[in-house]
């Protein structure tokens, strides 16, 4: 069977609906949270006729499903294989290790602070500047950036220094508020917990929901929660306002994340196929995320 015969799409139940209200999606970033959340933890091949049903029940285009993929594949986070009439795209192993590092900050513990310094040597530095903001780190000065992730892959004319800073007083809090625009995080987590929280009070235990009804709201938990934590920077509480709302999001990210999951699973376990078969509905990664949410 190709692609082009599935049936394509869901109607979504009004809650599920409800939560794409006002939400723009770019295929190619879905895509990412697509094969992070259920790709990634089950062996990272996927049939592209999956990725063409599930994106198509959040308003993405088959044409534009397969042009986001074709620009993975051509930066290095896809490669594609085919296996009769079907293809099927694969995590690179470059791509698999990113993935399976951003999952750590979604599903594991609570990671501690690791701060660290980058000093930009050579011609040019903006260009590198911008990529360390996007991961999180606060420019210091046209050529130091200061940052508690593990600094991204960087190229040769850089120096990383990783430090302790003793300090936890106020001096530390005003650091951050000048370095880091915090508003603009603390923002987006309410604008999250504001939606999700919503919906989660209207699902209760989700028994009215459908199994791809959960799949849907679970990958729009995950991807618009990991929109905001792959670019905030992570900071100790005793750098952060005392109403910080991030700690609720992440609060609520898990008890929502353990609620849609057994439904969720179940339908990618039984649609969701790869060159050899089915997907596993369940694998000890996955099963390794759930325990880690349910401990928070």
């Amino acid at each position: 069977m190709s692609a082009d015969n599935i049936k394509l799409g869901h109607d979504l139940s009004e809650a599920v609906a409800a939560l794409l209200a006002d939400l723009p999606i770019k295929a190619a970033s879905f895509i990412v949270t697509i094969y992070g959340d259920v790709i990634e933890p089950r062996g990272g091949v996927v049939w592209i006729g999956n990725l063409i049903e599930t994106c198509r029940s959040v308003g993405i285009t088959e044409t534009l499903v397969r042009t986001a993929v074709s620009r993975l594949v051509t930066a290095g986070q896809l490669a594609g294989e085919r296996e009769g009439r079907r293809s099927y795209y694969r995590l690179t192993d470059a791509a698999q290790a990113e993935f399976a590092e951003a999952a750590s900050l979604f599903y594991g513990p609570e990671p501690a602070v690791r701060w660290q310094f980058v000093l930009i040597n050579g011609p040019a530095p903006e260009e590198i500047m911008q990529g360390l903001e996007r991961d999180g780190f606060a420019r210091l000065s046209p050529r130091l950036a200061m940052g508690t992730h593990p600094a991204p892959p960087l190229p040769g004319r850089v120096v990383v220094f990783n430090a302790e800073l003793a300090t936890e007083n106020g001096a530390l809090k005003e650091l951050a508020e000048e370095a880091w625009n915090l508003r603009h995080f603390a923002e987006a987590y309410s604008e999250f917990t504001a939606r999700f929280g919503t919906f989660s009070r209207g699902v209760g235990d989700c028994v009215a929901l459908s199994p791809f009804d959960c799949l849907i709201a679970r990958l729009l938990l995950v991807h618009q929660y990991r929109l905001i934590m792959l670019r905030e920077p992570h900071l100790p509480k005793s750098a952060l306002p005392a109403d910080w709302p991030g700690e609720e999001a992440r609060r609520l990210f898990a008890e929502l994340y353990l609620r849609l999951s057994k439904k969720a699973d179940a339908y990618v376990g039984r649609r969701f196929v790869n060159e050899s078969g089915k997907l596993q509905e369940t694998t000890p990664v996955s099963q390794a995320r759930l325990d880690h949410l349910k401990s928070r």
